[in-house]
């Protein structure tokens, strides 16, 4: 098993026999970058944890434009939960910003693994409650922080990101132009 994975389980309370049952239901995808993990309209219909490489998650508005929503990287689970869950088409695209390596876990499998210990069901409890927290603190973010202020937060959330992706998602994470982030990023320079 991939160490990023095991330590992630482990971290989350699993014990070894657990942890070696995800050995029989998981297998590796590399997909290239701006390869697609997931199309607007799609059902999502695994889990998926990255051991490599960087994802974004991002939906186009009605001018076109993509907008970025969240940035996944490895030790953290990538996909649609509203689309797992539901069963219904996915809004959002997601596609890899850079050569990168999955776990694949179908759904049917990740209930057997759920079945079979509580710590499991706890531990995939754990991770939608990591999701929806994510989410609020994101909507939280863009509501009342001003732009430098969102810019800072990115670089502690993701501080290694900052060099690995384009400017320009950046600026579509924090809802701003790329002209009003070459600025904030003057301003936090000049701090």
């Amino acid at each position: 098993m991939i160490d990023v994975f095991k330590r992630y389980l482990t971290d989350r309370g699993l014990e070894e026999p657990e942890i070696k049952q995800f050995d029989t239901v998981v297998r590796l995808q590399k997909i290239a970058k701006k390869e697609y993990f997931l199309h607007e309209g799609d059902i999502m219909n695994c889990y998926a944890f990255v051991t490599e490489g960087c994802f974004r998650t991002y939906t186009i508005d009605e001018d076109g434009n993509e907008l970025t929503v969240k940035f996944i990287v490895a030790g953290m689970w990538l996909g649609d939960d509203e689309s797992l869950e539901s069963g219904k088409p996915s809004v959002f695209n997601i596609d890899a910003l850079e050569d990168s390596e999955v776990l694949i876990i179908n759904r049917k499998d990740f209930a057997w693994l759920s079945e079979k210990s509580s710590a499991v069901r706890c531990m995939i409890d754990l991770v939608f409650n990591e999701s929806f927290q994510m989410a609020q603190y994101r909507i939280h973010e863009l509501i009342s922080l001003s732009a430098e202020d969102r810019y800072l937060k990115f670089l502690e959330t993701y501080p290694l990101l900052v060099s690995r992706i384009p400017q320009g998602m950046i600026a579509s994470y924090l809802r701003i132009t790329p002209e009003t982030l070459s600025r904030v990023r003057k301003l936090s320079k000049n701090k």
